[in-house]
């Protein structure tokens, strides 16, 4: 058998579960899906050996909206001491590494396993090169140990390229002390996750306009403000008065799901608490018209059937936009710093740039 690893925010096994099952029935992989509540972390258990190469060959690990990390693999015992030799016995079958990231779990078991992590790494760093099973190459596979315990490990491997940007699937973002609230480390961690850092001076642009919906007190429009944009900001709420100081920002009281803009605009945000199918038509809306070129929208999830529900709004989204014959990119995923919401990422491909 063939296992693939997947973390994900704790309380989200079962979404975990639901996506992978569906992508292993529509590529004929056979096996099913676990994963413990809390646990943060999912299992799809393959009956043929190479099903999880199979899986991961045929889906790219950006379309996935719940997995925060994948890889592919089996568990390891490991003894109290000497976990190096073990490791390195259990590798040697496997190829050649290019990269190695130890991860934990986004539990509180994880987090007291990451100061183990640390510690172990660079002793198990110099092991492997020592041995010829690590070098530096971002062409090989990548090495991933996902530590359940200090003696259990998940010994895996990815493309560097085909799975998380970051380790478990969680960035490093500093929050900015002059924002107005934490949830501007939602929208950069967006522009991370959906946007190729190359091709921020050309999409992120300070001579861009944007629009934040239900803007109050500002998180978000600091991230476009901070990019240089004009930034006009719908809420009946108050702004902050640092970045109505800036000069880029026109604040309108006004409902965000009824007020459009007079003339196109580069960007559209909105993090509005509603529920999930009036804001898939306010996207419809947005994009569709031509209002936006590029919008970062948030979908509350229901409390029950949250894959289900999501599927069905991002495929309702790209129906209607091709029977409109308008050729959008749609992008969707559960971002570490959302909660009970997933991220949508959506970009007109048929407009001309300005």
């Amino acid at each position: 058998m063939s296992t693939l690893f997947m973390h994900c925010r704790p309380g989200f096994e079962g979404e975990v579960c639901a996506e992978i099952s569906e992508h292993a029935a529509r590529l004929g992989v056979v096996g099913y899906a676990k994963g413990k509540a809390q646990s943060a972390s999912a299992e799809f258990v393959c009956t043929e050996d190479n099903g999880a190469e199979r899986l991961m060959g045929e889906l790219r690990f950006a379309e996935l909206i719940f997995p925060r990390q994948w890889a592919r693999g089996s568990f390891v015992e490991l003894p109290e001491s000497d976990r190096i030799s073990v490791l390195l016995e259990h590798l040697a079958s496997l190829p050649v590494f290019g990269s190695l990231w130890l991860e934990v779990l986004d539990s509180n078991e994880g987090k007291e396993l990451s100061t183990f992590c640390r510690k172990f790494e660079v002793p198990l760093r110099k092991a492997l090169e020592k041995a010829g099973r690590l070098v530096e190459d971002a062409s090989r596979p990548r090495l991933l140990l996902s530590f359940i315990t200090g003696r259990r490990v998940f010994v895996g491997q990815a493309a560097a390229n085909n799975s998380a940007l970051w380790p478990m699937g969680i960035p490093r973002l500093k929050f900015p002390r002059e924002a107005p609230s934490r949830s501007t480390l939602k929208l950069e961690e967006a522009w991370h996750q959906f946007i190729p850092r190359e091709q921020w001076d050309q999409r992120l642009g300070d001579d861009m306009t944007g629009v934040d919906l239900g803007a109050s007190p500002g998180g978000w429009t600091y991230q476009l403000v901070r990019r240089g944009m004009l930034v006009t900001a719908i809420d009946n709420g108050p702004m902050a008065e640092s970045l109505m100081d800036t000069g880029l920002v026109q604040h309108l009281m006004a409902d965000g799901f009824t007020w459009q803009p007079k003339q196109p605009v580069d960007w559209m945000v909105c993090d509005i608490v509603e529920k999930p199918a009036r804001t898939t038509a306010l996207i419809e809306t947005w994009l569709g018209e031509g209002l936006c070129r590029e919008a970062v929208v948030n979908l509350k999830l229901p409390m029950k059937q949250r894959y289900t529900e999501v599927r069905r709004l991002l495929d309702r989204m790209q129906a209607t936009f091709k029977a409109r014959k308008i050729r959008v990119s749609i992008a969707c995923k559960q971002l570490y710093h959302d909660r009970e919401e997933v991220t949508c990422h959506l970009r007109r491909l048929d407009l001309k740039p300005r």
